[in-house]
Parts: C-alpha cells; structure tokens; sequence
C-alpha cells in the first residue's frame, strides 16, 4: 500500500531506546538465531543448533538502547520518503495505524487509546522484555507499551520466510504488533498469558490470531487515516496489496516455519501463533469486516 507523496510523517511517534524487563509478546530471546526465530514465531526449534528459548525474567534493568547502532530518522519527512525507506514506511505506518485506533478504539469498545511508541533500531538494543534484535524479528513489550523493530527484518521475511517484499507485507508486521497493543488496552493479554498452554486451541494462538484480525481491520481503513495537517496518509488498496499481506500472513504461520526451519515436521501441539492458513483467514476477517468487534478469536473453536 503506498503513501501519498505528500503526507507528513510524525517522528515523535518512534525512538530508538530501551526499557525495563518483562515478558514480550510476538518475540523471545535465546541463544542462537534460530531458537531466537522459533521463539519470535511460537516455533520449537530447540533441536537444531542444542539451545533453547527461556521465558523472560522479571529482574529489573536500567533503561538501554547502548548496544544499538545510531538509527536516523532525518530522512523520513514525507509520504515520498516511506514510499522508497523502509525506516520511513515504518514510521508512517506507526502514524497510520494510531491515527486508526485513537478514532475507533472509543466508538468501536468505548475504551480511550493510549498512544504506543515504536523503537526502531539497527543491531541489537535492550528492551523491557529482554534484547531486542534482528533474529528475534518485531514484538510488543506489554510492560512499557512500545513495539520493536529493526527495519532490516523486512529482508528476513522476504528471503528466509518467502513474503513478497511487497509494501503491504512490511506494515501488516506493524499493525499486528498495533494490534497487541489494542488487546493490551483491552485486558486481553494478562488474561491469556495465564494460560502457558500451547497448541492449535491455545490462548497464545487466538491472541495471535486476534492480532491479525486487528492489522486487517486497520488495512480496511488505512486510506482513510490521516496526518496532523489532515493530509490522507496511504492511497487505496489494490488486489496486488492485499496479496501481499497474505503473502506475509502465510510466511509466519506456525506449519510454514515448522516445515521450512523445522525439519519439515508439522507440530500442532507446539503452536503458538496459528497455521499460514489461519493467520490469513484472520486477516481476511479484518480487512472484509472492518469491525474490531469480529476479531474475537477466544469465542470460537472454528479458528
């Protein structure tokens, strides 16, 4: 989905710092890259390499961001911009979606929006819910509110995962990570992280689906969010778009990871985020619908 050349970006929405320690939602921290993709994807791949992915501390950390290399955001000023860097796209894709959610949040649950930082970083840098980096691909930290990012996943999920590259692809990654924040202002994620269960039917996976569903629902209004000059930030959805956020759907379902990085074996019992099928019906419900309200992935069992 393109911008208009002419919006304004908001650099005010995004950093590059760190936080305190807690537990992350869509990525993990272990001791070699594929155990830090396994852990970001809900994938075991603890037997490949001898490491494994353990759950967050809660031990206190000063607030980081040392070990990241320096990340400008001077070149990201206009919709031109996020057309051509993919800092930038990040960047008015953070504007679009809370420009969405500050609107609908209230009328749609009558709950207020709380605005969320997205940290954007190159390298490595410390999070509230551990060390962020490339290899543990993008998450939302529940604890400090704030998404991370290194902008150079978007490769990674084109080359390692098979997405297509497109620009739609690449801000589907940001509104589901937008969409965790939502289910964060709902009280949805400190009731399903008490259920450590994993598995087709598991908590983890309808938050993930959910999740989905909410990026779809902002896709399905995008063209209608706007700058602080009231500029319309993104054009229209084409076919080609919307393709391309199932491309990228389909690339982080659990069975497409299992069979690429995994050893070819499908696990049903370890998933934690949902099959590429799943994960592209979800969407697809979001985007169709245009309505939070039939994102509620915990009442069924037709997932």
């Amino acid at each position: 989905m393109s911008f208009n050349d002419d919006s304004r970006l908001d650099t005010s929405q995004v950093t590059s710092g760190g936080g305190k320690r807690g537990a992350a939602i869509g990525g993990g921290v272990g001791a070699l890259v594929l155990v830090l993709i396994g852990s970001f994807f809900g994938v075991d791949l603890s037997g490949i390499g001898g490491g494994s992915a353990g759950a967050f501390d809660t031990s206190q950390v000063q607030p980081g961001g040392q070990d990241a290399d320096s990340v400008s955001f001077s070149q990201c000023k206009t919709g031109a911009d996020a057309n051509r860097d993919d800092t930038c796209r990040i960047i008015g894709t953070v504007n679009s979606v809370q420009d969405y959610w500050n609107d609908a949040l209230p009328t749609d649950v009558k709950r207020q929006y709380r605005a969320a930082t997205t940290v954007i970083y190159s390298g490595s840098t410390q999070s509230a819910c551990g060390t962020a980096s490339n290899a543990t691909g993008p998450f939302y930290c529940p604890s400090e509110e704030r998404v991370y990012v290194d902008a150079s996943f978007f490769n990674e999920l084109t080359t390692r995962f098979g997405a297509d590259g497109g620009a739609l692809a690449q801000e589907y990654v940001i509104a589901h990570e937008y969409g965790h924040h939502i289910e964060n202002i709902l009280g949805i994620l400190a009731e399903a992280q008490k259920d450590r269960s994993t598995g087709p039917l598991s908590s983890g996976v309808r938050v993930e689906l959910m999740a989905d569903c909410m990026a779809g629902v902002w896709a399905h209004h995008a063209a209608t969010t706007e700058d602080e000059n009231g500029t319309t930030l993104l054009e229209p959805l084409t076919r080609k778009d919307i393709d391309s956020a199932l491309s990228a759907a389909a690339a982080v379902g659990d069975d497409h990871i299992q069979k690429t990085l995994g050893g070819g074996n499908v696990n049903q019992d370890s998933w934690t985020h949902g099959s590429s099928e799943q994960r592209q019906k979800w969407f697809l419900t979001g985007y169709e619908g245009g309505d939070v309200n039939r994102c509620d992935t915990f009442a069924t069992n037709d997932l």
